[in-house]
């Protein structure tokens, strides 16, 4: 390794680090849900029948987020059932509504700023893979034992396909936690299940306004803001998705054809 190159490579190694105790330190109140099983959906915008294989190489998703969840590994005790009828929310803790995305310690941001910086300047395909997957957990982390509990249901009913109960878990996930950007950011894949492109967008873009960042919420946006005609305003999506994730699917890909599509048309 050169010499210029050990200060990167440290703070890389330090982000990683921190970003693997924060998540393995939230595992406790943030239940992952598992990895979808036979066909089950894939949580992300699909716009035909659901993969056999959620790890495809040919995402067709406008949202596509198998990856992280099949990522995340369940923790050694799972959340143990709650006695209230199938699809009734858990009852918030004392307290609970309005301060649930306060709960989330301020190490969730410092990490997350460190390792977009990371993946903007990711050298090749397999790093920004590395430094996605860590990311991606820490999306995941609310920092409650409520909002966990609602995002395990629901990302779980969205891989059995039950869309009107992931509606509701996810509904519940950003009254509670209006600063939570993945809750709206999951909420938008169930609104697009359910053919609502008005409203999907509409939570994308709250997940944005929450998390700049957010490159698969920006991802999905792209993808709609195409396939309805809006070129212009894809392409701008598309080139920013790309400096904030130069190695994000079918982006690059993406955003050159509809550079050719625009051409001349002012961008």
């Amino acid at each position: 390794m050169r010499n210029e190159d050990a200060p990167h490579a440290i703070a890389t190694a330090a982000a990683f680090l921190l970003a693997g105790l924060l998540i393995s330190g939230a595992a406790a109140k943030d239940a992952p849900v598992p990895p979808p099983v036979g066909n089950g959906a894939d949580p992300g915008i699909i716009t035909g029948p659901v993969p056999a294989d959620p790890q495809a190489s040919e995402p067709r998703s406008p949202n596509p987020q198998a990856d992280e969840d099949a990522s995340e590994q369940a923790p050694p005790e799972q959340a143990s059932p709650s006695p209230e009828a199938p699809g009734t929310p858990p009852p918030p803790a004392a307290g609970e509504k309005g301060k649930a995305a306060q709960d989330v310690p301020k190490d969730k941001d410092a990490m997350l700023a460190e390792l977009y910086a990371h993946l903007a300047q990711a050298p090749d395909a397999d790093q920004a893979a590395e430094i996605s997957k860590a990311i991606e957990g820490l999306w995941l982390h609310s920092g409650s034992d409520t909002i966990g509990v609602l995002m395990r249901r629901g990302l779980q009913a969205v891989n059995d396909q039950r869309n009107d109960l992931a509606m509701k878990m996810f509904d519940a996930v950003v009254e509670l936690a209006p600063d939570y950007a993945e809750g709206w950011n999951r909420r938008a894949f169930v609104y697009y299940m359910q053919n609502d492109v008005e409203h999907a967008v509409g939570d994308l873009r709250r997940a944005l306004a929450l998390d700049p960042n957010h490159y698969k919420a920006l991802d999905g946006l792209a993808r709609i803001l195409r396939d309805s005609g809006q070129k212009k305003s894809a392409l701008r999506a598309y080139q920013q998705l790309l400096r904030i994730n130069p190695y994000s699917a079918g982006a690059k890909e993406a955003a050159s054809a509809l550079s050719v599509e625009v051409e001349g048309q002012g961008i």
